[in-house]
């Protein structure tokens, strides 16, 4: 990243205070930018948002997406030059039970940002956080996919994510560009990283069953999924945000975030390589039935991000794992954790 690019830039960050948001939140206040939050208001005294102490370092306004008109003063009232937008329903499982406010967050809560958006002079950029899983894979094929495969989704999460991505491309079409703003979609991998606690996510629940002193029970061992560390993934959107303000139409459109091949790893590796670097002892027990439908291979293609914005991640699967790792450590020992996260960021930025 340019070293000031980030100085007194205006941030609109939505989801700022869920896993990757708090995250990104931190990594752009250590460059320098100003930063306006939107967000549903955490719910755990544990989630990053809190442990981070984020709502003493930037402002914040807890609201839903779907509340078009909530959202709309909020934006218009900051004029940002920049949006990253992460708020979404960001879990598989809970899709299936869920699944119409699944598609009203991921879809109409798309819609509704980029509608409000439009209308604000100061902006010039928005990254449009998706999913690997946009990509249709009902049938398990093992292939990498590019950004130009085609759309889908087995399940609602997944078919949300599809559907905001086609959002997008419409808004893309239709209304920016033209008035001198300019939208980016970032489809990432599967990412991991210290300070998740969703229901349903590996590496969350296997810091809770050691929490807990209870066995894990993990599900579908062979699946492999691209997992990469969570300072990786956003050096990417950052990167493409940069891109995007600079040279315009030249950025636009989709862009995968994924490890490289050598780094595709399956679900039993990520557990076993978590074991490795985790001083506490857990019961891990592996099963290949029960559970809704999840896709057993699904990785990504990145050669573009690669070639066009000289994205490389630093981190190889063994240090994102042995990183995450050593934050779960630190915050089960008491530490402090808005001091040892923000380290781990200045640390990445030396690599």
């Amino acid at each position: 990243m340019q070293g000031t690019f980030w100085r007194g830039k205006k941030v609109f960050l939505t989801g700022h205070t869920g896993f990757k948001g708090s995250w990104l939140a931190l990594l752009l206040l250590q460059q320098g930018a100003d930063i306006y939050g939107y967000a549903l208001q955490p719910l755990q005294p544990n989630d990053l948002f809190h442990v981070v102490q984020l709502s003493n370092v930037m402002n914040s306004q807890f609201g839903d997406i779907r509340n078009y008109e909530t959202l709309k003063r909020a934006i218009t009232d900051y004029q940002p030059d920049i949006i990253f937008h992460l708020a979404a329903q960001p879990l598989v499982r809970a899709s299936y039970n869920n699944p119409v406010e699944t598609f009203s967050t991921n879809v109409m809560g798309t819609v509704h940002l980029l509608e409000a958006a439009r209308h604000v002079d100061s902006l010039k950029a928005i990254i449009n956080v998706t999913s690997d899983k946009c990509y249709e894979n009902s049938r398990n094929v093992q292939k990498s996919f590019v950004e130009s495969d085609a759309m889908g989704g087995h399940d609602p999460y997944s078919a949300s994510k599809g559907c905001a991505e086609l959002v997008s491309t419409a808004y893309t079409r239709s209304f920016y560009g033209a008035n001198d703003k300019y939208i980016a979609s970032a489809r990432a991998g599967n990412v991991i990283g210290g300070g998740d606690w969703s229901r349903d996510r590996i590496i969350p629940d296997f810091v809770r069953s050691i929490m807990n002193q209870e066995a894990i029970n993990i599900r579908q061992p062979k699946a492999v999924r691209p997992w990469q560390h969570v300072l990786d993934c956003i050096h990417g959107y950052m990167l493409l945000a940069e891109k995007l303000w600079s040279e315009q139409d030249t950025f636009t459109g989709a862009w995968n975030f994924g490890p490289s091949a050598q780094d595709f790893r399956t679900v039993e590796q990520l557990i076993e390589s978590s074991r490795s670097y985790m001083p506490r002892t857990v019961d891990v027990q592996y099963s290949t039935t029960g559970g809704p439908y999840e896709a057993t291979y699904l990785v990504l293609n990145s050669q573009k991000a690669h070639d066009q914005l000289g994205w490389i991640p630093k981190l190889a699967f063994s240090e994102a794992v042995e990183w995450t790792m050593e934050w779960y450590e630190s915050y089960l020992s008491g530490m402090n954790m808005s001091a040892v996260t923000n380290d781990q960021i200045r640390n990445y930025n030396t690599l």
